[in-house]
C-alpha cells in the first residue's frame, strides 16, 4: 500500500473539524470523502468527482448487505411513523397516568412510559411529555425534573436495542468496518456483546429511578424543585398529530409484540445471544417490522382511527424521512473505505507507537473524542458515522479490547448529546415538559457529568481489563454516591 503519510488521516481531520464547526454531518462526511479520493487520484477533480459517483456511492449502494440495512431503515422508518400518528402510544400513555397520587410515582411512571415507547427516541418526549406535565405540576414536580426524565428515556434507551433504528444504524456502521478489515465477526453479535460495556446510557437509565427513590435532588435541579411554587406557568402545547379519536393502547403493545416474535419465530428464542448472519437478522426484522404495520393499520382501519388513504400516506412519510440517515449511511461506509485505501489506520499505529501509548487507552480516548463531537454538533448518529469508521480498525491494528471500544464510541456520542444546548433531544425534551430550554440543560448537566465522569473511568480500566464487572462497580458507585449525597443533606 502506498504511504500516504500525514495525508491520510487528513479526511478524519475534515470530518471532525467540519462537524464541529458546521454542525451539519452530511456536508462534513461529504467533505472529507471527496478530499480522501482527490488524494487518493492524485489531486484530479475531474476524475475524483466520477470515481466519487462510481467507485464510492453508487458501490455502496449496490452492495448486497448495505442496500438490505437501507431496505430495513424504510421499514423501520414507515412503522414508526404510523406508531406515532396511530395514537396508540399517547393513549397507552394516559392509561398508565391514571395511577399517579404521589411525587415518586410521577416520575417512575414517567420513567417506565419513556421506556416503554423506546421506538422513537424523538417521540418520547413528545408523547410522554404534554401527557405528564399536568401530573408533575397538580403534584408540585418540576418541569426541570420531567424534561430530564424525558431526556434520560429517549436516546438512552434506543441505543441499547439492536432492531430498531439506532441498533441497526450502528450494526450497518460496524459491518462495514469489519468487512473491509476482513474480520470474521458478526456485526450483530459485536453489538449485543458490547452492550454491558455502553456504561453510560445504562447509567443515566438507573440514576433515574434511583432519584426518585431515593427522593433526592441536588445541584440546580435541587433548587429548581424548591422553587416550583415560584415559576412563571408555561402552557404544554400536545402534539394534535399524535392524539386520534378511538385510539387505544393495544396500538402499542400488540404490533411490538407481532414484531418479538416474528423475530423468535424466524431466528430462535435465543436471538439475543446466538450468532447470525447478517442477511439472516434482516429478514427477520424487515418481515417483523411490515407484520407489526399490517397489523396495525388493520387495527386502525377497524377502530375507524384513520382511513386507508390516510394511513399509506403517514406509512410513506415515515419512509421519506429515512432518506436522511440513508445518505449519512453511505457517506460513513465511504468514508471507511477511503480511509482504508489511505492507509489511515497504520498510519494512526505507527504515530500512537511512536509515542508509547498503550492499546488500552484507546477505549477512554474514543469516549472522550465522542463526547467533544457529539456535544459540538449535537447529533449522536453524525458522532457514531464519524467515529466508527475511523476508531474501529485503529482499535483493530492497535488490538484494542473491540467490545469495550465500541462501547465507548456509543457512550461517548450519548454523554455529549446530553449535554450539547443544541442537540435534538434536549430541545425536544424542553419542548415536550414544557421546560426553558436554558433550564433544562443547566439542570441535567450535572447528573450527566457524574455519569460521564464515571464512564470515562470505566473505560479507562476496561481497555485493560475488558469485563463486564466493570459496569456492575461503575452501576454501584453511582448508587453509592447518591446514597453519600442524601446521607448529607439529611445532616
Amino acid at each position: 500500500m502506498e504511504n500516504y503519510g500525514f495525508l491520510s488521516i487528513l479526511p478524519i481531520i475534515i470530518a471532525v473539524a467540519m462537524a464541529i464547526k458546521t454542525k451539519n454531518v452530511i456536508l462534513s462526511l461529504f467533505s472529507s470523502v471527496f478530499i480522501g479520493v482527490l488524494i487518493l487520484l492524485n489531486y484530479n477533480p475531474v476524475i475524483t468527482t466520477k470515481t466519487l459517483m462510481t467507485d464510492y456511492f453508487v458501490k455502496q449502494l449496490t452492495d448486497s448487505y448495505n442496500a438490505g440495512v437501507i431496505v430495513l431503515m424504510l421499514f423501520i422508518g414507515g412503522f414508526i411513523e404510523l406508531m406515532m400518528r396511530s395514537g396508540g402510544a399517547y393513549a397507552f400513555a394516559q392509561s398508565v397516568g391514571k395511577l399517579i397520587n404521589s411525587k415518586t410515582k410521577a416520575q417512575l411512571a414517567a420513567y417506565l412510559a419513556g421506556i416503554i415507547i423506546f421506538f422513537s427516541d424523538l417521540g418520547t418526549p413528545l408523547i410522554v411529555g404534554p401527557i405528564f406535565a399536568p401530573f408533575f405540576k397538580k403534584l408540585k414536580v418540576s418541569k426541570e425534573k420531567l424534561a430530564f426524565i424525558l431526556d434520560s428515556t429517549s436516546s438512552p434507551i434506543a441505543v441499547l436495542v439492536p432492531f430498531i433504528g439506532w441498533g441497526v444504524f450502528i450494526i450497518g456502521l460496524l459491518q462495514k468496518e469489519f468487512e473491509l478489515l476482513n474480520l470474521n465477526i458478526s456485526d450483530y453479535e459485536a453489538f449485543i456483546k458490547s452492550i454491558p460495556f455502553n456504561i453510560y446510557p445504562i447509567l443515566a437509565l438507573i440514576i433515574v429511578p434511583a432519584l426518585a427513590l431515593l427522593k433526592l435532588d441536588f445541584g440546580p435541579m435541587k433548587k429548581a424543585e424548591e422553587n416550583i411554587d415560584k415559576d412563571i406557568e408555561v402552557e404544554i402545547k400536545e402534539k394534535k398529530e399524535y392524539i386520534v379519536e378511538n385510539a387505544k393502547p393495544i396500538y402499542v403493545w400488540l404490533p411490538i409484540l407481532i414484531l418479538l416474535v416474528t423475530l423468535f419465530g424466524m431466528l430462535g428464542y435465543d436471538f439475543m445471544f446466538k450468532r447470525f448472519s447478517g442477511s439472516e437478522f434482516r429478514a427477520a426484522l424487515s418481515s417483523g417490522y411490515l407484520y407489526a404495520a399490517i397489523a396495525l393499520a388493520l387495527m386502525m382501519l377497524i377502530n375507524k382511527s384513520k382511513s386507508f388513504e390516510e394511513i399509506f400516506t403517514i406509512y410513506l412519510t415515515g419512509i421519506t424521512k429515512m432518506t436522511q440517515i440513508a445518505i449519512i449511511l453511505i457517506l460513513a461506509w465511504s468514508l471507511g473505505t477511503v480511509n482504508k485505501n489511505l492507509g489511515s489506520a497504520n498510519y494512526i499505529v505507527n504515530f500512537m507507537k511512536s509515542i508509547d501509548l498503550a492499546s488500552g487507552f484507546i477505549p477512554a480516548i474514543a469516549f472522550i473524542l465522542g463526547c467533544i463531537i457529539s456535544f459540538a454538533t449535537g447529533s449522536s448518529w453524525g458522532t457514531y458515522s464519524i467515529m466508527i469508521p475511523i476508531v474501529i480498525p485503529m482499535a483493530f491494528t492497535l488490538n484494542a479490547p473491540l467490545y469495550i471500544t465500541i462501547g465507548a464510541i456509543l457512550s461517548g456520542g450519548l454523554f455529549g448529546d446530553h449535554c450539547s444546548p443544541i442537540s435534538d433531544t434536549t430541545i425536544l425534551a424542553s419542548a415536550g415538559s414544557g421546560c426553558s430550554h436554558i433550564e433544562h440543560v443547566r439542570t441535567q448537566i450535572f447528573y450527566a457529568i457524574i455519569n460521564g465522569i464515571l464512564s470515562f473511568i470505566g473505560f479507562l480500566v476496561g481497555g485493560f481489563f475488558q469485563n463486564y464487572i466493570i459496569l456492575l462497580i461503575c452501576i454501584i458507585v453511582q448508587l453509592t454516591l447518591l446514597i453519600i449525597i442524601k446521607i448529607k443533606q439529611k445532616n
